[in-house]
């Protein structure tokens, strides 16, 4: 591979939108294993919530998908390849950035509490905004309502 070659493999795999329109590879070799990364990803994306357990399991691929990409990356500087083995590998760093994305935005992990602190907020913002209209000081009778159940 030339060198200007090797640098727009590169500089694609660096682009901001690089993933923009990229599919997860179905199946990849991350550390010598296979992987089936689109059945993984869309497994985990397809639960509302990602227990304790799962997420661990969730952190360890990131991390496994995160050093094949560098492996990958460092395989394009470094070696001698053919261009179209830094096609190859640029394109499986793309899907490995687009799996890291789906995973990476995955939800919270205790729905519940998210929804039951977001409530909590909404009624201190609601009770904040009540005492201000209605004129009241911050150390008011009414001050005590704000903890009562709906």
């Amino acid at each position: 591979m030339k060198e200007y070659e090797r640098k727009q493999l590169l500089e694609r795999i660096g682009r901001e939108g690089a993933t923009v329109g990229a599919d997860i590879p179905d199946r990849i070799e991350v550390q010598g294993e296979p992987v089936e990364l689109r059945e993984f990803v869309f497994e985990i994306k397809r639960r509302d919530t990602i227990p304790a357990g799962e997420r661990e399991r969730v952190d360890q691929a990131k991390t496994n998908l995160r050093r094949e990409r560098i492996r990958r990356k460092d395989l394009i500087e470094d070696s001698d390849i053919s261009r179209e083995e830094g096609e190859r590998q640029a394109q499986a760093i793309i899907g490995i950035d687009r799996a890291l994305n789906a995973l990476e935005n995955l939800g919270p992990t205790n729905l519940e509490a998210e929804i039951e602190a977001q409530e909590t907020a909404d009624k201190k913002r609601w009770m904040s905004f009540l005492k201000q209209a209605l004129g009241h000081d911050q150390d008011s009778q009414g001050s005590h309502r704000s903890s009562r159940s709906r």
